[in-house]
């Protein structure tokens, strides 16, 4: 018999493994404009299975390579507002100029399902959210510096130089607020700050807290008297 099997036949699952009725994990992503929380997240999303997304809602008009309903939903903003006062956000912000909210519903629906998802989110929205919700693993995306973040916003050129200005004036204090997250992800070299993301997802999956119930499960396939050799 393999280390595996159990007695009944059947395979005992060592992966991490979602109890049967336990809601999914809210993962709260954050970084400062240009962090590049944006491609980490792809990344992680392609490599992870059984990971969802909320697509967030925005006024601020779509960047080159960016698809509505797939990177945000990019909306009027007259639109925004009445979608905020029927309630339809989980949070709602003005971030540099601009309205951003994240669906109440998807997220709502996507946990009770048990299922895992992933909000990408500026980091005023992520504390309005940890309030409503205490449950979330917040991740803070760190830039490697403040000359690498300025690089990387030029290097865009998606802003305007007043919007360009905004943005990394308020960077420090959003970088300031780190204490308030649960783990913090340098994004130094892209592909090994994925796999430290997607650690995380795996970590948080396999906590004791939810793994308790496939102990348990593996436990009781073990007799409780010494077994004859």
């Amino acid at each position: 018999m393999s280390s595996d099997a159990r007695p009944d036949g059947g395979d005992v699952n060592l992966d991490p493994a979602v109890e049967p009725g336990a809601p999914g994990i809210f993962f709260i992503i954050c970084a400062p404009s240009g962090g590049g929380k944006g491609t980490l997240i792809r990344r992680v999303l392609k490599s992870v299975p059984g990971l969802a997304y909320s697509v967030s809602w925005t006024t601020r008009p779509p960047r080159p390579g960016e698809t509505d309903g797939v990177s945000y939903y990019f909306t009027t903003e007259q639109d925004f507002e009445q979608r905020r006062d029927r309630g339809e956000f989980l949070e709602w912000a003005v971030v540099h100029g601009n309205l951003y909210g994240s669906s109440r519903a998807v997220v709502e629906k996507e946990l009770a399902a048990g299922r895992d998802i992933v909000l990408e989110i500026d980091v005023q929205g992520a504390a309005a959210v940890r309030q409503l919700m205490g449950e979330a693993v917040g991740v803070m995306i760190l830039p490697p510096s403040f000359e690498a973040l300025r690089d990387r916003l030029l290097a865009r050129r998606t802003e305007a130089t007043g919007t360009l200005a905004l943005r990394l004036s308020n960077a420090r204090g959003e970088v300031a607020r780190y204490t308030e997250f649960d783990y913090l992800v340098l994004n130094d070299e892209v592909d090994r700050a994925a796999k430290q993301l997607a650690a995380i997802v795996y970590a948080e999956r396999a906590r004791r807290a939810r793994q308790e119930w496939l102990a348990r499960r593996v436990l009781a396939t073990f007799p409780e008297a010494p077994p004859d050799v």
